[in-house]
């Protein structure tokens, strides 16, 4: 009986074991990385990448530890604020979001909605 194997990469005649796929380890990552790329990504692809933007945007808007920015200029950005990783509340009962070392509590003041942004001390360790 002759069983032809081609390779899933590059169509290769496949050699050795019945069930080998690919010819070489490049052609299996490569076979792998386009089937990723083709995909419309998984769920926790989109969640990382999303908190990974909105990490960047709240540090560059945030150099000393502590600003107030409006939120149209975040969201301009492309900040989503229901990604998050944590939260902390204050004594005053402002809960704050944060993702990852950066936060932020959404205020209003004078009609406009704003974002107050801090950054992570250690006196927020016994967050609940």
């Amino acid at each position: 009986m002759d069983d032809k194997r081609y390779c899933l990469s590059c169509n290769k005649k496949l050699e050795g074991r019945r069930d080998k796929k690919f010819c070489d380890p490049y052609c299996k990552s490569n076979y792998h990385y386009q089937k990723a790329q083709k995909g419309a990504g998984s769920f926790y692809a989109r969640v990382d990448r999303q908190l990974k933007t909105n990490r960047r945007i709240l540090k560059s808007f945030n150099k000393a530890g502590k600003a107030t920015v409006r939120a149209e200029i975040l969201l301009q950005q492309g900040f989503n604020p229901t990604f998050f990783s944590h939260y902390w509340k204050n004594k005053s009962g402002d809960i704050y979001l944060f993702v990852y070392e950066f936060g932020f509590l959404s205020k209003i003041e004078n009609g406009k909605k704003k974002y107050i942004l801090v950054k992570w001390q250690s006196y927020m360790e016994n967050f609940k």
